[in-house]
This record gives C-alpha cells, structure tokens and sequence, in this order.
C-alpha cells in the first residue's frame, strides 16, 4: 500500500488505539516527568520520563527498526484474518448454525488454547506464587508490547507525548500516545507499522519464551540433571504423601510401572485409577461394604498365614489391629491354596477369611493377579503365578480407594547410587510405600520438577521451577496479549489496523467504509464478549 490516507473523523487516538477517556469529576497532580489523573472509574498515571531516550534510539536505529516493523505488519494481518475466522466459527458452533451436520462442536483449536490462557490459572492447585508468575509475565508482555509501539513511533520520526498505565472500570491497560495529525501525513504503510508493532513484539516474545524452555534443560545442563526422573520440590502438610515423601526425594516408579517424566505421574496416576473403577474386578466379602481388589495380588508364603491373626466379620465389620492390614485369598487357577492342609478350600473361595499382615512385609513378596505391570510379574497367561506353597492374597479396600505401590529413592543417601541404566536401585537409599486412597488427587498434591541439582544446595533445587513457570506464563500472557489485540475490537490495535485497510478499498464511498467499519468493530467486539465470558464459565464455572 503506498500514497496518504486519512482516517475517519475522530479525536485525536493514541498508539493502540486508545481514544483518550475523558475523567469524571477528575483529581489531576503531576511532577516532572510524572502525572495522573482519577475518576470515578478511569485513573491513569503518564509518564513523560522515557520520551527522550526512546526518541533518540528509534532515530539512531530507525532504519533497522523500520525493516524490523515491516516484518511485523505481515503477521499482524495474518493473526487479524485468523482470529476473525476463528470468532465467526465459534460463533457458528455455539449457535447450532451448522446444525447436525459433520461441523465439530468444538474447533479443533477452543478458544482458550488460542488466546493463551495459562494452564495455572485453571490448575486446581493455584497458589499465591501462581498468581505472582502470572502477574510479572503479564506486566512484562504489556512492557514489550508498548516499547514496541514506542520504538516504531520514534523510528518514524515522530515523537512521543506520554506513556501511560491506565485502569478503565474494573481493567487495566497501557498505551502510548503521540501527535496523530504527524502520522496523518505520512503513508498507510508507515501507520501500518506503528500499529502492528505491539503485535509483533508480542508474537516474537512469546515464541523466544518458548524457545527458552525447549533449550532450558541444555541451558542448565552444567549445574543440573535432567529427565532421569521427577524430584520432589514440596510436599504439603495437607498432602496424603506426607510423611513419605520430602524434598529431594525422587520417585522411581508407580505398581512398578518406571516414572521418566512428570506427566508419566500424573498420567498413570489417572489411568492407575480409572482402571480399578472401570475395569477392575472387584467382588464383595459377604454382606461387608468393603472390596477385596481382585487386581492386585501378592504370593504370600503359607507359613506367613499359619502365623497371622485370622479375624472373622462381627456386625459387618472386620478390623486388623495396630499396624496390620486386612487381606483376603484370591482363587487360582494356577495354584493350589493351602493352608496347614486340614483348612477347606471352599472357605477360602466363599472369601469368607481375612488374614491380618504387615504391609512392610508384603510389598517385598512377588506379585500375582493380572491387575499389575506385565513387566513384574513372572507369567502373564494365568490368573495368579504363585507356586504350591504359596496364596495369592489381595488387599481389601473401601469401595473408591486405590491400592498403589511407589518407590522413592533419596539420592542424597551416602551408599546411593542412581543412573538412567539402573533405575531401581537395590541399595537402601530406595524405599517403597503403599497409598490407597484417591490416587488422582495424591499426584497432584506433591509438587515435582525434571531437574536434579548436581550440588546439594538447597535453594538450587528450585531455581529451574521458577524458570520453567516464568517462560511457561510468559509465553501464555504475550500470546494472549498479541491475539487479543488482534481482534477487530474496539480500543485495540486491531481497530486501528482494520480501519487502515477498510479505508484502501478505494471502490467504495467513504460513507460506506465507514459503515462497514462500525459492522466489522460492532459485531467483533460482541461476538469477543460472547466468547470469553463462554471461556470463563468452562474453566472457572463448569
């Protein structure tokens, strides 16, 4: 596009679009290089400070940072033409226009992914510290975002009035502003670049915050290991692990399943679970509420049994005392089940006896029934692998509780050693634990990281967390900021973008390019509304 141009007859706007908001009943101060004003519901403070130094480098630099902008103008059309399709399709979907027909319910892309919205924010565990990563990522991407307005005002030659920080209602904002009857003068190119410049800054911070955590573990390589196995950062009092697993620890596997990643945790975690419930065969003792997970089993020797307290139901109840554990026999196919010989099979196969043992003592015990890891167990084809002189014993649970074995290993330990070829060490720097309970609220009750300190410093163990959560928001919060001000609403960028290229289409009245103006900002700012309330009702409602 080349040749003037002229927008429509407004007051004078600012570098995002901003319409200045007249203040009720206002309250003005200022000092050098810093004023505000308050209203009942617009406040803002400006500042004249950075003007100068920012001028002077977009005139140093100027033919750089035009090159550099013009880059920009590119994917900020694209990012408008793509977002545009994106609310119409939306808007489409939820309201049935495509009616029964092949059309997803749902885009392939939902509209929360598309603008950026940090995972933390939905996490179940969101925490003050959470909060905080969120609001610093954000203030840096509104930073970028309003130096790269500032910077390709000045590379044009024009300068800077103030920046501001504003808080219009209950939302706050930045902008930067400038003479607009200078930028009048110049070409549709030149506004083009002033106003696509927040986008792109935007646009390239988040993909150099992505870039930063896929380079991170190399980054960190020389002080930290990583992707051996998840280590423990935090274990809340209020967590059900606690008093088993602490800083530091590593946790090696899951019913023997090996843990590589966090999400390894998490996933079996939810797949351990929805197996049991779904698919695990779990049979009632008697008139009992009680289960006998028929999953999981160990091979227990008899003798163990000839020597355990045998504990009958009295009122539908059956209690193990101390720190014993109620166990029921399983039948086997492929075992005979004996006890002291004289002991009537079918009493074991009404499962009608409870043996009392101590955990600590099974979970060394090979494993039985086809609930566990294939990897673990001898044989696969029968129903239980314990030989003559052993009984397939299952644990007896609640009704909705798991039964999970996890292995931990301290790698602190002074006889410890661990490595990607020995992941379950024999030495005793490992431990292993039994959790029933709700398996899925366990695992994300604890918090965990990928990278082990080469050194034993404490504060070292949390410093690629912070990282990680700093480039994760930071990438979520300028990929938000870059698409949201790509929308064809109004006060946004894209405002300002759309009327530039409206105003080329020379086949039309300027009456009529105003009208479709108004049609485009009218509609895509509704539609805006309409989405992002949808948004949050789904994360923050349903």
């Amino acid at each position: 596009m080349s040749g003037r141009w002229r927008l429509s007859k407004r007051p004078r706007a600012e570098a995002d679009a901003h319409a200045r908001v007249p203040p009720l009943l206002p309250l003005s101060t200022s000092r050098k290089g810093l004023s505000n004003a308050v209203s009942c519901w617009y406040c803002d403070c400006k500042i004249t400070s950075f003007n100068e130094p920012i001028f002077h480098f977009g005139r140093r630099h100027g033919r750089v940072l035009r090159a550099w902008f013009s880059i920009g103008i590119g994917f900020s059309l694209a990012a408008l033409a793509v977002v545009t399709t994106v609310l119409f399709l939306e808007l489409a979907v939820a309201m049935h226009i495509f009616g029964n027909s092949d059309v997803p319910h749902s885009l392939p892309i939902s509209y929360s992914s598309l603008f950026g919205l940090p995972p933390l924010i939905s996490s179940c565990n969101f925490s003050p510290a959470d909060a905080g990563y969120i609001i610093i990522s954000s203030l840096i991407s509104v930073a970028f975002h309003e130096f790269g307005h500032a910077a390709a005002v000045a590379s044009e030659g024009i300068k800077l009035e103030y920046v501001a920080v504003f808080i219009a209602l209950l939302f706050p904002g930045a902008l930067v502003a400038f003479n607009h009857d200078v930028l009048q003068d110049s070409s549709c190119f030149n506004a083009l670049r002033i106003y696509c410049a927040g986008i792109w800054h935007n646009a390239v911070l988040s993909a150099a915050s992505g870039l930063m955590l896929f380079c991170l573990p190399l980054i960190l390589f020389p002080l930290y290991i990583h992707g051996e196995s998840p280590m423990v950062l935090d274990v809340p009092s209020t967590s059900p692990l606690s008093g088993y697993l602490s800083h530091g620890h590593l946790i090696l596997s899951l019913d023997g399943m090996h843990i590589q990643n966090v999400d390894d945790w998490v996933n079996l975690s939810a797949q351990i679970s929805e197996s049991t419930f779904q698919n695990g065969t779990l049979s009632r003792l008697g008139e009992n509420d009680r289960m006998a997970n028929g999953r999981k089993g160990y091979c227990v020797p008899n003798f163990m049994l000839k020597e355990s307290n045998k504990v009958q139901f009295s009122h539908d109840q059956s209690t193990c005392f101390g720190d014993l554990t109620s166990f029921t026999s399983i039948p086997c196919v492929s075992s005979t089940v004996l006890v002291d010989g004289d002991v009537d099979d079918s009493h074991y196969n009404r499962k009608e006896g409870i043996f009392c043992l101590n955990v600590n003592d099974i979970i060394k015990l090979n494993k039985c029934i086809s609930g566990w890891n294939k990897a673990i167990i001898n044989d696969s084809t029968s129903t239980c692998m314990c030989s003559q002189d052993e009984t397939c014993l299952s644990p007896v649970q609640m009704p909705g509780s798991v039964w999970v074995e996890i292995t931990y290993l301290n790698p602190h330990s002074s006889d410890c050693f661990y490595s990607r070829e020995n992941p379950l060490p024999s030495s005793n720097c490992s431990g292993t634990f039994i959790f029933v309970g709700d398996v899925v609220s366990m695992a994300h009750s604890i918090q965990l990281t990928m990278y082990r300190p080469r050194l034993d410093f404490h504060y070292a163990r949390y410093l690629p967390d912070v990282l990680e959560r700093i480039f994760l928001c930071l990438f979520h919060a300028s990929l938000a900021l870059a698409l949201l001000n790509s929308l064809p609403v109004y006060y946004l960028d894209g405002e300002s973008i759309l009327e530039i290229i409206i105003f080329q289409l020379t086949s039309m009245s300027p009456r009529n390019k105003e009208k479709v103006l108004r049609a485009f900002l009218m509609g895509g700012t509704l539609m805006s509304i309409f989405l992002l309330l949808r948004i949050f009702f789904h994360v923050f409602v349903s």
